[in-house]
């Protein structure tokens, strides 16, 4: 089996987490893609955070949606396991799982960002991965620290496909339509919403 992993929060989910794993399955040839709905992002505060349970629900009604439904999955098997950071999800999936082929997918914003994660040097020796382009991101996602690093593994995005089986450290920058959406936006448009009604309800 051929799995990509797309780790996140999930608060809630969206059309760009679709856009994403949709984008993956076909690029990447993946048999399925796994949304890891996070029990808590070390990286993200609690306040505004919805509850897991809500979260994996709206993940779940994503990957029920019309299309490759059967082969996106919501999980929230980080609870399951006990973990909460990526390398230790990672090394558990892979002694659950040990005839699997894992890929990491994520957004630029979290390439910018990567070298805060814990042990994120030995996530890139030990995991392939694949970073999808986000509006606003790409630039410096390029040009900040773990690229820089890790740009003697980068293979071209023409040999995507070519991923899943080759061995860690590698990685790619997939050239793919954009997706404006994020979750951040989604919940401030909601906040607004909200708002108006209330002030509907107060008049």
């Amino acid at each position: 089996m051929r799995i990509g992993l797309l780790g996140g929060s999930f608060n809630p989910a969206h059309a760009g987490h679709m856009h994403i794993a949709q984008a993956a399955l076909k690029r990447l040839r993946l048999n399925q893609v796994w949304l890891l709905v996070s029990p808590g992002n070390p990286l993200k505060p609690s306040a505004g955070m919805m509850p897991e349970a809500d979260r994996l629900a709206s993940a779940a009604r994503l990957a029920a949606s019309p299309g490759d439904h059967r082969r996106i999955l919501a999980t929230d098997i980080e609870r399951h396991l006990g973990t909460r950071y990526t390398i230790d999800t990672l090394a558990a999936l892979r002694r659950r799982f040990p005839r699997a082929r894992f890929v990491w997918l994520m957004g630029a914003d979290n390439l910018v960002q990567l070298p805060r994660w814990r042990g994120w040097r030995a996530i890139a020796r030990n995991t392939t991965f694949a970073v999808m382009p986000r509006p606003t991101y790409n630039h410096a996602a390029l040009a900040a620290q773990a690229a820089r690093r890790l740009r003697p593994w980068r293979i071209p995005a023409r040999q995507a496909a070519a991923l899943v089986q080759m061995s860690a450290p590698a990685w790619v920058f997939l050239e793919i339509r954009q997706n404006p959406l994020s979750a951040t936006e989604l919940r401030k448009q909601s906040r607004a919403i909200g708002m108006q009604d209330h002030l509907g309800e107060s008049r």
